[in-house]
């Protein structure tokens, strides 16, 4: 039996299949180094708040 996904886990779910589609995508484009740099580069400025344009940007 499996159980339904809250919407929650349904939204989640959608950003997983984009963030896959954009890696395969840099992958094709520019190899598996690159992707896998700039996917940590963006978890950095996310967990350093760094998202956003400079003016929003949070030091």
């Amino acid at each position: 039996m499996t159980q339904a996904l809250s919407a929650e886990e349904q939204s989640k779910d959608r950003y997983f299949q984009q963030l896959a589609k954009v890696a395969e995508e840099m992958v094709e484009e520019h190899g598996k180094d690159f992707a896998a740099g700039a996917l940590v580069l963006a978890a950095r400025w996310v967990a350093e708040n760094r998202l956003g344009t400079p003016e929003e940007l949070k030091h």
